[in-house]
């Protein structure tokens, strides 16, 4: 297994756009073209500078575009001083983050908590080489789930309180079913997510945890030493990330490109995805980065996979961010599972898996805590008809 990404990870000299193709609109071809490693951009005289600024945004890869921009003339001054102005922005923020991750880290560290960051300040590193270059505005940790009581008490201290306010028996019952806890500060709201799973269990993706852990590699980031996932399991939890929000940024296209340009074994995420159920996942992410990147997939795709990535292509030149409560999503969520039983786990966890909507609709006794059960059902299938 490969045991790091040597930061920068580039993507290929080539200028390939095979999406050129499909006759984008003028603004998203453009990003494209920012974010794909090539040279001699062509600018479309036409094109909408208000509605590119803020589709780079939108699709957070703002120093990407700026990056690609202050090289090329006959970009508008308008244009070009608020892309600047977005990427000094985000420049301060990414640069106030990592530092704040380093003191997150040595606080729980100093209190036996193993933590493993990912995304953010450590992506931007592995994948970048520098904070700056990569548009964050959180953080992510991961920790067993043993950890997280403590955790939230060592983030108290630093002055992180959770928002999310669960009685005991609730809690036990989170820690099951949820995936992570978000955090706010004195310096802004959900700054930090502490994670002891990849996903809610209603997904159906079961990682195994331990092994994320055991794998972990290290690298370093604003000048300390930090454990994180293993360039495999990276690969896996960014793809179920993205497919999570049906794709809807660029960005993370971006990430796993040039993730996918460094050294990896595809052995093992071939294996690992097969396990997880998530082959189709992984196709269709890949489909989309060649599409939409030109970056040659290093797995085979279905044809099933092929098709939806068309599908999904669509949505995320158009801008489009499906609500994560519509029947729509929930089945795009059932077709991009390849086998038949994890589709049916999906559907009965998503149905049967109570959790902080329930709560805090319903207020119930821990002696009859099971009834939220019935409770999930009837919010589900009432939000789903509605839709």
């Amino acid at each position: 297994m490969a045991s790091a990404a040597s930061p920068p990870v580039a993507l290929p000299e080539k200028f390939f756009l095979p999406h050129i193709l499909n006759s984008w609109p003028a603004e998203f071809e453009l990003l494209l073209a920012c974010c794909s490693g090539g040279s001699g951009v062509e600018l479309d005289p036409k094109l909408d500078w208000d509605g590119f600024v803020a589709l780079a945004e939108h699709h957070g890869v703002i120093p990407q575009v700026y990056e690609c921009l202050s090289r090329t003339s006959g970009v508008p001054e308008s244009a070009m001083a608020a892309l600047c102005q977005r990427h000094e922005h985000n420049a301060r923020r990414t640069l106030w983050l990592t530092r704040e991750l380093g003191r997150i880290l040595e606080h729980l560290e100093a209190r036996g908590i193993w933590a493993l960051p990912y995304k953010g300040p450590v992506l931007a590193e592995m994948l970048y080489g520098n904070v700056t270059s990569r548009q964050f505005s959180d953080l992510d940790v991961i920790v067993r789930a043993e950890d997280v009581s403590p955790a939230k008490i060592a983030l108290r201290d630093l002055g992180y309180e959770s928002n999310l306010h669960l009685t005991v028996r609730q809690e036990r019952a989170y820690l099951r079913s949820g995936y992570e806890y978000s955090f706010d500060s004195v310096h802004g709201r959900n700054l930090l997510e502490v994670q002891w799973q990849i996903l809610p269990r209603f997904y159906a993706v079961d990682f195994a945890m331990d092994g994320l852990f055991e794998r972990a590699l290290k690298i370093t980031v604003g000048g300390a030493t930090v454990q994180t996932l293993s360039s495999e399991d990276l690969v896996l939890a960014l793809c179920v990330h993205a497919a999570k929000h049906a794709w809807a940024r660029l960005s993370w296209l971006c990430d796993i490109a040039r993730l996918s340009q460094a050294p990896v074994d595809w052995k093992f995420v071939r294996a690992e995805a097969g396990r997880l159920g998530v082959k189709r996942i992984v196709g269709i992410t890949f489909c989309l980065i060649e599409k939409f990147l030109g970056v040659g997939p290093p797995l085979k795709a279905d044809g099933e996979s092929m098709s939806l990535a068309d599908e999904v292509s669509g949505l995320v030149a158009g801008g489009t961010e499906l609500d994560l409560e519509s029947l729509t999503y929930f089945r795009l969520m059932m077709r991009i599972r390849e086998q038949r039983r994890d589709r049916v786990r999906f559907a009965s966890r998503l149905l049967m898996t109570p959790s902080v909507g329930e709560w805090e609709a319903v207020g119930l006794p821990d002696w009859l805590f099971p009834l939220y059960r019935g409770v999930r059902l009837v919010r589900v299938a009432r939000r789903l008809a509605s839709r």
